[in-house]
């Protein structure tokens, strides 16, 4: 089932069977990408959403100066365009980090599922809301936190959200990105965020490794990022 992932993450509302059925028919057709390949350009006519299967996937932009500002990390489970529904084109990049599969729906078997189902239109929406949730928490990390603590808690999201999916080994997950995507994330150089990784590890805190994260310490991790959870709406 293509959806698994997604309905994993997403464990309300609840669907019933008819409705897990009308939502993999939704489905169009899978595509795949090789790693750091983009996927959505902005400001291109969009007539479809993508849900990833698997991989990661970046959204971002560029500024004139050539500095990029990581705006999401989506993991599989994910839809990472679901508002091109509404709007029908994107001001950002959505790029594979890594080689990915995304499942396509378009935007007209989305208008289909809303039509019919009231609690399949209510888990899209929540989908959206617990993604511009994300973002807000983000905004707050880069505009008030310090580095080290952005860092903190970005291993601390994306552990929850992985494992959450079933893609975390007790406290170890994957997270394949570079010490370049990281700082672009945090809106840190790389130099800066070179200094705070090390600063982690040596606290005995979490380290980070060839894409790889292990948290030592999960409730220290917790308290220096100053982490709270309910941002992403897990209960």
């Amino acid at each position: 089932m293509m959806t698994r992932l997604f309905l994993q993450a997403h464990r309300t509302p609840t669907l019933a069977p008819e409705e897990v059925a009308a939502l993999e028919q939704a489905i169009a057709r899978t595509v795949e990408f090789a790693a750091r390949r983009t996927i959505v350009r902005p400001n291109e006519p969009l007539s479809q959403c993508t849900l990833l299967l698997d991989g990661f996937v970046q959204r971002y932009k560029d500024t004139p100066e050539g500095r990029r500002q990581i705006l999401a990390i989506h993991v599989p489970g994910d839809f990472v365009d679901l508002h091109s529904y509404p709007l029908r084109q994107l001001e950002h990049h959505v790029a594979a980090i890594t080689p990915v599969q995304v499942a396509l729906f378009p935007h007209s078997a989305v208008r289909a599922l809303t039509k019919e189902s009231a609690t399949l239109t209510e888990l899209l929406w929540r989908s959206t809301m617990i993604d511009a949730a994300i973002n807000r928490e983000w905004i707050v990390s880069i505009g008030a936190r310090p580095a080290a603590v952005r860092l903190a808690h970005v291993f601390c999201e994306m552990y929850l959200r992985l494992e959450r999916v079933g893609l975390a080994d007790g406290t170890r997950y994957a997270l394949p990105l570079t010490q370049i995507d990281l700082a672009d994330a945090t809106g840190l150089t790389a130099v800066h965020a070179n200094r705070m990784l090390r600063q982690l590890r040596e606290q005995g805190l979490v380290e980070f490794r060839q894409g790889s994260v292990e948290i030592f310490d999960w409730p220290g991790l917790k308290r220096f990022a100053e982490f709270d959870a309910s941002y992403l709406y897990l209960d």
